[in-house]
């Protein structure tokens, strides 16, 4: 491999601003040396896609976090099989837009959050922020509770103090991750995927009809405004905004040959991880929803398991399991969603991490930056938990996820935008057909949520006791802040991009020739200064994995 130092003679392919902090380089390092760094070989090998594998897996793990188990649950309770298309739709949008948000990253070498902060005006890009804010803490939600009843089935800790402790149980792991990281989310990876294996073990008792499960896959169809509700949780819960920043972010930990075949490998390689990744997760989601509608809609299901199933949320499912494993039943589910909470946690604060710096140039020490997010979700989890119990909590969940969906185009518009942008992306900017596509999932995306957001509105204004006055007022407030809603969305939309990311080479024909004379150049990403402090905790120096 060439030596960094070699690459002022050697064409370069970096995001150059005159500022050091925008160069384009790893955003997590392993260690300050060279030997512990992912460094990808430059040489064409199918071998080469074990240095790409990581990032995806990491953000597969917020589709299988306690936000996804609560609505895959009652959408299997009430639905049955019905709603298994929305999975099957979301995660093929997944696939597209989590690739897009990779391919951000490895292209300009910034993260859509950086992109966002220098394409936008102060104002719009502050509102962006917020917006991202926001969605962090709804995805936060859900872990809250999950982990609360965790601690409730486990220890038997009421609802509203488990929702206090989680306030410190992320701190913890945090402070575990700098004696070995990969070794702390293999175990987390493996009390997750243990539960996977519960529910597809589960799936032989339940024998669920494959007739109507292939039916509920590839048969859209939504019976009445509560099955709206729920699809729309249950894409909040798949495609969420965080991720899109993250993925875009964790792909610059690989060091790889800054040439058209270099890229052009990542960006493959990219993909096939991710599909991988939400393949599995997919496979998950699917079982869950399969195995409560199958429990949910036997006919020999007993009376307590039934009226469960009127109301089902995670502190109830364990029955669920209970052909499998028995008494452990509660047991085991209670580890693993405790698991799924934790780990889902860590990637929101890595999440938060990168929105904080990229729309901000404001950087916290990961344990401050995960103490303020959990703050802002122990407030509502604690109100509710308190005056709703865990009934109350399951709902919230259900919220949080539709918080997430309602706020996915404020950061999937403008992925979509600097992807199609060949100002910014080069000789890698989206087809024509890739782009269309695109557009016409981030469409009816937004389209469903309008049209959920309005008809919602509509009846809460004709079905209640307030006084014609009250009635006046809530409607003009509630249509003017859809007004305000539809503007944003219409902004971003309909603005043009303004700044050019500066491709010092391989984007035109005479430096690609250049470039494939040299041997694809091997010139690789220089240190990202700016970010250091913003990598995962260091390993003690006698951990080495």
């Amino acid at each position: 491999m060439s030596a960094i130092g070699s690459t002022s003679a050697q064409p370069q392919f970096i995001a150059s601003t005159g500022n050091r902090s925008y160069s384009n380089a790893p955003l997590i390092e392993n260690s300050d040396t060279d030997a512990n760094q992912i460094v990808v070989p430059d040489k064409k090998s199918w071998k080469n896609l074990f240095a790409y594998m990581g990032p995806g897996f990491l953000v597969s793990i917020a589709y299988i976090d306690p936000g996804n188990f609560e609505t895959d649950l009652q959408s299997g309770a009430k639905y049955k099989y019905g709603l298994l298309w929305i999975i099957l739709v979301a995660s093929c949008a997944a696939l597209i837009i989590q690739s897009l948000a990779a391919n951000l990253g490895v292209v300009t070498g910034k993260h859509l959050a950086e992109h966002c902060r220098k394409e936008y005006p102060r104002i719009p890009n502050f509102i962006l922020w917020v917006l991202a804010e926001i969605a962090i803490v709804a995805c936060d939600i859900p872990e809250v509770i999950g982990t609360a009843f965790a601690l409730n089935m486990l220890f038997k800790i009421p609802i509203w103090c488990g929702v206090l402790l989680t306030g410190f149980s992320t701190l913890v792991l945090l402070a575990l991750q700098q004696y070995g990281v990969r070794k702390l989310e293999f175990f987390i990876a493996f009390l997750v995927f243990t539960i996977a294996a519960c529910f597809f073990v589960e799936l032989g008792y339940a024998k669920p009809d494959p007739k109507e499960v292939l039916h509920g896959l590839f048969v859209p169809q939504l019976k009445g405004s509560g099955a709206t509700g729920l699809a729309i949780s249950l894409l909040g819960a798949m495609v969420m905004p965080h991720n899109l920043f993250l993925h875009s972010a964790l792909v610059l930990s690989r060091k790889i040959p800054r040439s058209v075949g270099g890229i052009k490998e990542a960006c493959r390689f990219y993909m096939i991880e991710s599909a991988f990744a939400l393949m599995f997760a997919f496979i998950i989601n699917v079982s869950v929803i399969s195995v409560s509608g199958a429990v949910c809609g036997s006919p020999n299901i007993n009376a307590e398991d039934q009226k469960s199933c009127q109301d089902l949320d995670l502190n109830k499912a364990s029955f669920l399991l209970r052909n499998v494993l028995g008494s452990w039943s509660s047991k085991l589910f209670a580890i693993a969603l405790l698991a799924s909470g934790q780990s889902s946690t860590i990637t929101g604060t890595y999440a938060g991490q990168y929105v904080m710096h990229g729309f901000l140039d404001l950087r916290l020490k990961p344990w401050l930056r995960n103490l303020l997010t959990r703050c802002l979700a122990i407030v509502p989890s604690l109100i509710v938990a308190v005056i709703g119990g865990s009934a109350g909590a399951g709902r919230l969940i259900i919220v949080a996820s539709m918080i997430l969906s309602f706020e996915l185009p404020f950061a999937l518009i403008p992925l979509l935008k600097f992807t199609s942008c060949k100002t910014k992306m080069g000789i890698y900017a989206n087809s024509i057909t890739i782009s269309a596509i695109t557009w016409i999932i981030g469409s009816l995306i937004m389209a469903i949520n309008i049209y959920y957001l309005m008809t919602g509105f509509i009846d809460l204004l004709l079905h209640n006791h307030l006084k014609i006055v009250a009635v006046v007022f809530l409607g003009i407030a509630g249509f003017s802040a859809m007004a305000v809603y539809l503007a944003g969305i219409a902004y971003l939309v309909f603005r043009k991009n303004k700044e050019v990311t500066h491709l010092l080479a391989l984007t035109t024909s005479e430096n690609t020739q250049m470039a494939s004379e040299q041997g694809n150049a091997s010139v690789y990403s220089l240190p990202r200064e700016d970010i250091v402090s913003m990598q995962l905790p260091q390993r003690s120096t006698e951990d080495v994995d």
